[in-house]
């Protein structure tokens, strides 16, 4: 099976591999970045039997992504960086994407970005890009995609709050509930929080272009020091649930969050919906690591009420 995905990649890329290093931080797929023999160079994602669309899916968000960029770049050099797509493997085994990372064997002559300027981009750029999303966007998008491995609705909801519960908290649940995980006591304190979404979620606002698994992880750094985004869950949706999974795990400064707000500022009690945004994500933690982070999700909806 190896020795064919690696046949098919050459045949995709049009060459020979030359080198090939592996490249951590993933738990789901595995990641080599490329050297190919004509001189370019690539990163390849790959998993062997992935679920159905999962790559197709991931692309589509790099390039929705990329669109919002190009869109709602807030001044010049001020930016995400959004890696290219090269390719989707047929068979939907692997990716290919633009190589981000350094190229150590050549030495270059452009200016790169101090760690102050990086974070004061990064903020500046996604608050950019959560602006980007069309005029008058209701919650959701055109098709389904992944948040890992799980299956993420998006289908268009009458309010955010509706589909923050009809398609974001209600499904995941469930899911955390047939596991035999979710204690009668647990259930009821869920269901309280769900009846006063439409109070918890804060007031009105437009909508945003949203990264949708932005912790630390998939916030990386370019070649000369710009942030860049990769491995998304897309869709339109409430822009504090961004910036509540920047929080979850850390590893963002303070300065990227002031730097967001001089660019658009929070509406009025966002420090306190940050609990309420981050329990989708903690669903999905519970949903795939198990009973582990039951805890991280009683304590959330005690802290709503």
């Amino acid at each position: 099976m190896i020795r064919e995905l690696w046949a098919r990649v050459e045949a995709t890329l049009g060459s020979p591999v030359r080198t090939r290093t592996m490249v951590g931080g993933g738990s789901i797929n595995e990641a080599r970045a490329l050297r190919l023999e004509d001189g370019r160079r690539a990163f390849l994602k790959f998993k062997l039997r992935a679920p159905e669309g999962m790559f197709a899916d991931e692309a589509h968000g790099l390039r929705w992504l990329a669109e919002g960029v190009a869109a709602g770049q807030a001044a010049e050099g001020v930016g995400l960086v959004i890696p290219e797509v090269l390719a989707v493997d047929r068979s939907g085994e692997f990716l290919l994407l633009e190589d981000l990372s350094p190229d150590l064997g050549e030495d270059s002559s452009e200016v790169v970005l101090s760690q102050i300027e990086h974070d004061e981009q990064l903020g500046w750029g996604l608050a950019a890009l959560h602006r980007s999303a069309p005029a008058g966007a209701g919650p959701g998008l055109e098709r389904d995609n992944y948040l890992a491995t799980l299956r993420q609705t998006n289908a268009a909801a009458g309010s955010w709050p509706e589909f923050y519960a009809a398609r974001r908290l209600e499904p995941m649940f469930r899911v955390v509930v047939d596991a035999g995980l979710a204690s009668e006591a647990l259930r009821a304190r869920f269901d309280a929080v769900l009846a006063r979404l439409p109070e918890l979620c804060g007031p009105s606002e437009p909508l945003a272009r949203l990264h949708g698994d932005l912790w630390a992880g998939n916030a990386m750094t370019d070649a000369l020091g710009r942030p860049a985004l990769v491995d998304p869950a897309v869709y339109v949706g409430h822009r504090e649930v961004d910036l509540a999974m920047m929080q979850l795990f850390g590893g963002f400064s303070p300065r990227v969050f002031d730097a967001y707000a001089e660019a658009w500022p929070l509406a009025p009690g966002a420090e306190a919906r940050v609990n309420l945004y981050q329990l989708y994500p903690i669903l999905v933690h519970v949903a795939l690591l198990g009973a582990s982070y039951l805890g991280q999700l009683e304590a959330a909806l005690a802290r709503l009420g």
